[in-house]
């Protein structure tokens, strides 16, 4: 159930499943953290490929802005992967949740009028370098990064929210593909429990798809704010009293 929910976010609002895959690997089925930003990359990049093909069939995945960003983005996912040797399980987990809480933030402070249409021209220069963080940080904690390419390419890519939502998922895959070559030299991660993850999760992403065409993307990502808070609580409660 909760794999189909890392899927159905993902079609639904183009991120958030990918920073939810990694708590749900650790505390629901008990995989070690540095194996799990691994098996997240493989999840999630699966899920973001097939979800970005049903968006690109309705017209909805600008190829050209995605592969500018996704190319930056590659770039920084080889950077970021060998990074995550250098910290704890229990650090990781932390700087995960403290990245939720910031995540959960910039959705709620999301004006409705930025989820409908493009209000700024596009900068190429600004994308490149917002692609190149978002990139480090899919390397570093095994997130696609939606949840930041999403306004990323609304701001600097001057798409609207409907295309910047299929484009973020192509752009995610070719992020993970990149941090997961990064990770491969580094772990060797259950490859049954990760076919069994990513099933339940593309299957969450036909859903996600079918919703986000439905749906009102602002109110969907001010649900979702409130359960990424929720979790980013939990990872920070949790592992600031073992670290500190």
């Amino acid at each position: 159930m909760l794999s189909a929910a890392i899927g159905l976010s993902l079609g639904l609002i183009g991120g958030g499943g990918s920073i939810l895959t990694v708590p749900i690997l650790v505390y629901f089925l008990d995989v070690p953290p540095h194996d799990a930003v691994g098996m997240s990359l493989a999840v999630v990049g699966a899920t973001s490929l097939f979800g970005s093909y049903l968006h690109y069939r309705r017209d909805n995945v600008d190829v050209s802005g995605g592969l500018l960003f996704g190319g930056a983005g590659t770039v920084g996912a080889f950077l970021g992967s060998p990074v995550t040797e250098l910290f704890s399980p229990t650090a990781l987990l932390l700087i995960f949740g403290l990245l939720m809480f910031v995540v959960a933030v910039s959705m709620l402070w999301r004006r409705q009028h930025e989820t409908d249409e493009a209000v700024h021209k596009p900068h190429a220069v600004q994308g490149v370098l917002a692609g190149l963080g978002v990139g480090f940080l899919t390397g570093f904690l095994g997130v696609g990064g939606g949840f930041l390419i999403v306004p990323a390419l609304v701001f600097f890519g001057g798409l609207t929210m409907k295309k910047a939502i299929g484009t973020s998922l192509f752009v995610i895959f070719l992020n993970c593909v990149a941090g997961l070559i990064g990770h491969a030299s580094q772990n060797d991660f259950d490859r049954t429990l990760t076919a069994v993850v990513m099933t339940l999760a593309v299957g969450g992403a036909i859903g996600g798809t079918f919703l986000s065409h439905r749906l009102e993307a602002h109110r969907l990502q001010k649900m979702f704010a409130f359960l990424v808070l929720g979790v980013g609580a939990f990872l920070v409660a949790k592992n600031y009293v073992v670290l500190f």
